[in-house]
């Protein structure tokens, strides 16, 4: 089995990391999939079991950190878990394709170290604290003392912008768009 590239987006909650790696997911010449994280936090909104997340309790997923089913994870808030299985790799370089990943910063830094020439990392940067804050608000998908934790947890989120290859700010979603196809264009023809 080939293996093609890991194009790893992190960001804080709230930066426009997903909207660009859907966008970037539409791009065919890219020839990009999306990993699926597993998480065991249950889904909010239209999310679906096995296309957005694969939902796991946290007993499910203790199981599969001992079974070392994960290439990644962490518990990124109490008894709220977050990993990529190592079978997602399998699976989109069975493929042909290239790994998307949109996942806490942690996770991103983590793949990063084990995969440090085929991993482009990408932090991307909301303009400002607030504006982030105001796109929680804006989603409607949180209650308001999550949206509080995680403008706290995205101040120390911040500050591993530095520990990635790229730092991509999204004051504008069009031209943040624009700049990550052009980068992982020219990550992937190495």
């Amino acid at each position: 089995m080939a293996k093609g590239k890991l194009i790893v987006f992190s960001a804080p909650s709230g930066s426009g990391k997903t909207t660009i790696v859907r966008h970037l997911l539409t791009q065919e010449e890219l020839s990009l999939d999306f990993s699926i994280s597993a998480t065991s936090r249950q889904p909010r909104g239209q999310e679906q079991n096995g296309k957005d997340y694969y939902f796991l309790s946290p007993d499910e997923f203790k199981a599969k950190i001992n079974e070392d089913a994960f290439l990644e994870w962490e518990e990124v808030y109490e008894n709220t878990y977050y990993g990529t299985l190592k079978s997602e790799l399998e699976r989109i370089w069975s493929l042909g394709k290239h790994v998307v990943f949109d996942i806490d910063v942690v996770g991103g830094l983590n793949i990063k170290k084990q995969f440090p020439e085929e991993t482009l990392a990408v932090f991307v940067k909301p303009p400002s604290i607030e504006e982030m804050e105001k796109r929680l608000r804006h989603r409607q998908t949180d209650a308001e003392e999550k949206i509080i934790e995680r403008v706290a947890k995205a101040e120390k989120e911040l500050s591993y912008a530095k520990d990635f290859d790229v730092v991509l700010v999204n004051d504008d979603l069009e031209v943040a768009k624009k700049d990550a196809f052009e980068m992982i264009a020219n990550f992937t023809k190495k």
